[in-house]
């Protein structure tokens, strides 16, 4: 799951100096434990989520808005609460918008429904400059997860559902680790499926044979690439 970025605005019981706030909310930036609150759409148990930043911090009266980068699943309101108890005074969130998801950011790929709706027409109308724009290519909601490129002799297999084997895989990112979500693509840089990883970058370069990740969700079309796979076979 990529990180996001939220602009928010938090309401203290009590009144603090800045300063004071400040310092109090610079003590959740880093790892931290959170209860999902009552009103949420999964499990209530403690989980461990990762605070990168709280900064553009600034303040009025009782009202505290700030900017905050986190990991996905972290719940603001529940850091808006937390915060108030550490101040001692309680706090609950007023307002809430997100500034970024992953790459996406708001100030450089937002676009409203009259400009869809505008650059639809004006495709009906066989000009696609527009909306090449708006409508962008599946593999730019990607360019932060780690990669691992395939052979074209796989490719096919994986549209099937097949596992990704060692020798169909040609070069790939570092950092990779058992479990981490990557993204298979073609030598073109063609998206073909997203896949849990078996083995670290390391161990993908250093051994020969084995499985090197397991599809769980295939984004290319079958018969995309050529057919280089027996039938029954269950690994690319």
């Amino acid at each position: 799951m990529t990180g996001k970025e939220y602009v928010c605005v938090m309401r203290l019981h009590s009144s603090f100096s800045e300063e004071k706030i400040k310092e109090v909310m610079n003590e959740f930036v880093g790892e931290i434990y959170q209860r999902p609150p009552l009103r949420s759409s999964v499990k209530r148990q403690v989980r461990k989520r990762k605070i990168y930043y709280i900064k553009d911090l600034e303040t009025q009266g009782q009202y505290v808005l700030f900017r905050v980068g986190c990991q996905a699943g972290t719940y603001i309101r529940k850091l808006c609460f937390d915060v108030g108890e550490v101040l001692g005074s309680g706090a609950h969130m007023v307002e809430l918008r997100r500034t970024r998801t992953g790459p996406f950011q708001e100030d450089e790929n937002l676009a409203t429904l009259y400009d869809l709706s505008y650059a639809y027409a004006l495709f009906e109308e066989k000009d696609e400059s527009y909306i090449r724009k708006i409508v962008q290519p599946v593999e730019n909601a990607l360019s932060l997860t780690p990669k691992i490129f395939v052979r074209d002799s796989a490719v096919d297999a994986l549209c099937h559902g097949a596992d990704l084997a060692l020798p169909g895989v040609l070069r790939l990112h570092s950092g990779i680790k058992p479990r981490n979500v990557v993204g298979i693509f073609t030598q073109k840089e063609e998206l073909v499926a997203l896949a849990s990883s078996l083995m670290s970058s390391e161990e993908m370069t250093t051994k020969d044979h084995g499985m090197a990740a397991n599809v769980e969700r295939v984004v290319m079309a079958p018969g995309t690439y050529p057919s280089m796979w027996r039938s029954g076979r269950k690994q690319a």
